[in-house]
């Protein structure tokens, strides 16, 4: 098995950073959508959800960082056009939103399909040894669950 610089198969260092250019395409449209959100809310909700969704998408503008210098970290080359990331996410886009509610269910529709995509890198990582990614994983997964739930609460739905 060739290994990489940093002692990991290359093979599996593919596969992995693969993966988190599908993670870093979904972020890219769950970002965009929260800007979108946090332009266009309206309603008696406006001061509680406006610096709300501020706080999420400087967030998400974090973690896509964090997940671009990952897959360059495993040799890869992060994704970083529009055309890229609109061929490869499937969190849904959210055009319009200002309904307080529609937002909300437009950040858990989002959060579950990154979490679904956490969720295989986790796995992957934790069968190559790759415990950079594996802990970036995880702490990913336990914030994004904890909002969920939150956003879910905010609802008055159960998870």
């Amino acid at each position: 098995m060739k290994l990489n610089s940093i002692g990991l198969s290359e093979k599996d260092s593919k596969s992995i950073s693969d993966d988190l250019n599908q993670l870093l395409a979904n972020f890219q449209r769950y970002y965009q959508n929260l800007r979108g959100i946090h332009w266009n809310i309206k309603g008696k909700r406006f001061f509680e959800l406006h610096p709300k969704f501020e706080e999420l998408y400087d967030d998400a503008n974090e973690k896509v960082d964090e997940v671009a210098e990952r897959i360059l970290t495993l040799g890869g080359v992060p994704l970083h056009t529009f055309e890229d990331y609109i061929k490869t996410s499937k969190v849904p886009v959210g055009k319009n939103v200002s309904n307080d509610e529609d937002s909300i269910r437009l950040i858990v529709d989002s959060l579950k399909e990154l979490l679904i995509i956490e969720r295989r890198i986790l796995d992957a990582s934790d069968e190559s040894g790759d415990e950079g990614t594996n802990a970036m994983m995880s702490d990913f997964i336990t914030e994004q669950e904890k909002t969920v739930w939150m956003m879910k609460a905010w609802l008055a739905e159960e998870i």
